[in-house]
């Protein structure tokens, strides 16, 4: 088949690579227009775009889907399918009509558990014990179309939201060029999502990734993985933000309140709901990232300040009950 890939992070490029080198044809790409970045904000390609043109495939940045112009660009390519993963612009009916065999994504869930923009998050931060990918029709309601395929992943209990959407799109570029394959010779047919087990997975912002100590550890360990590398868990210390990594819960450590720090001499723990959980990496404000006790080194007597809000204070509710 003719194919036109829509992506744009870094996340897409197995599937790319996996399409270019495939079977099918691929005569275009589109992707979100040059983003701002760095000090000096230089407008800078989507990682799929660069990848595009090291491939010499023709690339299209619309600054949305539904401009006129980019739809007859489109038409001009002839698809006959449209593969998508995390292109990251709604889609317009219009745009979705001009391929016969319409736009297939490839979406970070077992459809249709966590429907949206962060289903790796979502999954981490409630505990979920397996996630996949799922190719699908996409359609005008969010992440609804009829289903392709599947692939499944166990969630590791250390694993960041980083560390399992690599696993992820590692995975699942396979599966992307296999329903092509099976669109292609007519052997693959899409089934309507159950009405049961549905879930969304909104964007997660920047307050939501702030630590709540007054959670059981389980539900602050869940929180920071699922907000690294992206957008990042963090708390407050004297007044300042403090980026936080991975935390270990460790019910072996001494009882502290919420928030609270204990200091020794290779290991730093803070007070939950619950028991306390060990520091891996900080980040304070205008500083490299270091380990805790290093961290917990540069400064005065650190054992027995508190990070975060009062515990009085009233949290965000949490995904994690318990």
């Amino acid at each position: 088949m003719r194919v036109v890939f829509a992506g744009t992070p870094e996340v897409a490029l197995p599937s790319l690579r996996a399409i270019a080198s495939s079977a099918h044809e691929l005569v275009g790409v589109v992707t979100r227009p040059d983003a701002p970045q760095g000090r000096g904000r230089k407008l800078v390609a989507s990682p799929v775009a660069q990848l595009a043109e090291e491939l010499d495939v023709p690339v299209l940045k619309p600054q949305h889907p539904k401009d006129p112009d980019f739809q007859e660009q489109l038409r001009g390519l002839r698809p006959d399918c449209c593969p998508v993963v995390a292109y990251g612009a709604l889609l317009p009916q219009s745009a979705l009509d001009i391929p016969e065999h319409g736009w297939v994504n490839l979406h970070f869930s077992i459809l249709p558990a966590w429907r949206g923009a962060a289903p790796v998050q979502r999954a981490l931060w409630a505990g979920d014990e397996f996630t996949g990918a799922t190719t699908f029709r996409i359609v005008r309601a969010l992440d609804a179309g009829p289903t392709y395929g599947v692939v499944t992943e166990r969630i590791r209990e250390t694993d960041t939201a980083g560390d399992l959407l690599g696993r992820l799109a590692e995975a699942g570029a396979p599966l992307l060029v296999a329903t092509l394959d099976g669109i292609e010779d007519g052997a693959l047919v899409a089934r309507p999502q159950p009405g049961e087990g549905v879930s969304s997975a909104p964007k997660i912002a920047v307050e939501d990734a702030e630590v709540r100590w007054s959670e059981p550890a389980l539900a602050v360990d869940r929180r920071v993985r699922a907000c690294t590398p992206a957008p990042g868990a963090w708390t407050t210390f004297e007044g300042e933000r403090l980026k936080v990594g991975p935390v270990r819960p460790d019910p072996e450590a001494d009882a502290l309140e919420p928030g609270v720090l204990a200091v020794s001499k290779n290991a730093v723990h803070v007070g939950t709901g619950t028991v306390p959980v060990r520091l891996g990496a900080v980040k304070a404000f205008g500083k490299k990232q270091m380990a805790a006790a290093d961290w917990a080194r540069g400064l005065r007597d650190a054992s027995g300040t508190r990070l975060g809000a009062s515990p009085d204070a009233s949290p965000a509710a949490s995904p994690v009950e318990g």
